[in-house]
């Protein structure tokens, strides 16, 4: 392996461990002087649901659970209804789309309901500045956690 990506990917589990160390918060009830990047990790009791990155960590994590946050802001949500409607596979025709699925009044629903659930998750923040151990630690997060709303899959 290669010597600097060994050590980048080394120094990841402290962070990991401060993350699962952290009080967990809402999205309503987010600490005033949290750091502004960093990855995010939204979970329920014991399980661990998403993890998201962010240089506007505040923000972001608020927006996954607004209920006017749109299927393009609300990606965490828009997964949730996805799974829940069984609409699973991403598609780009126009008549399948993103915006035409927050049509279908079941799923519309679906994704309301989605966004009220997150705002009762508990969500934890790491701060992370450097975007590329940013981008590892997301990962490093979802594969040691399994995540069950990340797949990192490419559209």
């Amino acid at each position: 392996m290669d010597p600097r990506f060994r050590s980048l990917v080394e120094a990841l589990h402290p962070s990991f461990e401060r993350l699962l160390a952290m009080r967990p918060a809402t999205t309503e009830t987010l600490p005033r002087g949290m750091p502004k990047s960093g990855i995010y990790l939204f979970s329920e009791g014991h399980k661990y649901l998403y993890v998201g990155r962010s240089n506007r960590l505040r923000s972001r994590i608020r927006r996954h659970g607004v209920a006017a946050s749109k299927h393009n802001v609300a990606s965490f949500a828009f997964l949730m209804a996805r799974k829940e409607t069984g609409r699973l596979v991403a598609s780009y025709r126009a008549e399948a789309s993103r915006a035409q699925l927050v049509k279908d009044p079941a799923f519309s629903r679906a994704f309301t309901d989605a966004k009220a659930r997150i705002r009762g998750m508990s969500v934890r923040f790491v701060e992370e500045q450097d975007q590329l151990r940013q981008a590892l630690l997301e990962v490093y997060v979802h594969v040691t956690l399994d995540t069950s709303f990340n797949d990192f899959a490419t559209h």
